[in-house]
């Protein structure tokens, strides 16, 4: 019985922490958290069921939902297992490209957007050896144009600032489900006759991402190279 109740609970908290975030009756964090109550009551469901068994209950619903639920969430769990808890990634940590138009976005309104430096820095060369800037051997006028019109064509990214003088652009980044909202820059920078694209970017929520925003920084560099 109480197996099956905190199945039950389990799979409307489970469903209902996407949904509520995804239209905005929570905030994303918030939904985020009564997802992973969801999982956390998945997996109690599955020892209860498993202990229910074992004392020749047979197999109850409660146990076949808390398998379900457990699987997933340990799935969705894995994705950030290797990673580090940091939320501010850059492929210069030394000059990292620089915030203008974020900070007088409502939400960012009070909070710090400079980088975080050498604790971050450290962190993300051991989490993510393999993140660097990308060398694009044509001008930074052309490539500007370029990474201008590959953003204009992500779809779940809003340009908040244009400047093809500096070579720099800006924008958010909405997740689908949750709707959790990273902020990134993108500048364009000459280098040896070519030019070297960095970018940043940074997560509103949290103090780790689970890989989100390195994962959105190959992901550019992968369309733009």
């Amino acid at each position: 019985m109480w197996a099956t109740r905190l199945g039950i609970a389990a799979v409307v908290a489970f469903v209902a922490g996407p949904l509520l975030a995804h239209f905005h009756v929570l905030p994303a964090l918030a939904g985020f958290a009564v997802f992973v109550l969801g999982g956390l009551l998945g997996i109690i469901a599955a020892v209860s069921g498993i202990v229910r068994m074992a004392r020749g209950g047979g197999v109850g619903a409660g146990l076949a939902v808390g398998v379900v639920l457990t699987v997933t969430f340990l799935i969705v769990a894995a994705g950030g297992r290797n990673v580090p808890r940091i939320n501010d990634i850059t492929t210069d940590t030394a000059s990292p490209p620089r915030f203008v138009a974020a900070g007088s976005i409502a939400a960012n309104q009070g909070r710090d957007m400079t980088y975080p430096g050498p604790s971050f820095a450290e962190q993300q060369r051991a989490g993510y050896p393999d993140l660097a800037p990308l060398q694009v051997a044509a001008s930074p006028d052309d490539v500007y144009k370029r990474v201008e019109a590959i953003a204009q064509q992500m779809p779940t990214w809003q340009i908040t600032r244009r400047d093809p003088a500096a070579h720099a652009l800006e924008g958010v980044d909405t997740t689908p489900l949750f709707q959790f909202q990273d902020d990134f820059v993108i500048e364009v920078r000459p280098q040896d006759g070519g030019s070297v694209v960095q970018m940043r970017s940074k997560s509103r929520d949290g103090k780790g991402d689970i890989g989100a925003n390195a994962a959105r920084i190959k992901a550019f560099f992968a369309k733009l190279g």
